[in-house]
């Protein structure tokens, strides 16, 4: 388990728990940030899987293949946001190429 892993199910847990008391208590505030905290646990979650996943695919592939792998997977792991924007930019691009323009 990634600490993305871990840190989105912390996230997700403080978020619900704002979330309830700002509905206690009335406090729109409270819910808001309890709301994005619920979101970025659920997304830090997704990514940490994807890490996961990754990692599990790295450990069948070719030999030759391994150390570029896993280059790229430490990459990932450092920079979280980057690569989260870069796999965005990609998935656009490749979105936007297969649409016919008349």
């Amino acid at each position: 388990m990634t600490e993305q892993r871990i840190e989105g199910a912390a996230n997700g847990i403080s978020g619900k728990l704002k979330n309830g008391l700002g509905n206690l208590t009335g406090d729109t505030r409270l819910q808001v940030e309890g709301k994005f905290e619920e979101v970025k646990g659920k997304a830090l979650d997704a990514y940490g899987r994807a890490i996961d996943k990754l990692e599990t695919l790295s450990e069948r592939a070719p030999a030759d293949l391994r150390d570029p792998i896993n280059t790229g997977l430490d990459f990932a792991r450092r920079k979280p946001l980057l690569t989260t924007g870069i796999i965005a930019g990609l998935a656009f691009l490749l979105a936007g190429s297969g649409r016919r323009r008349y």
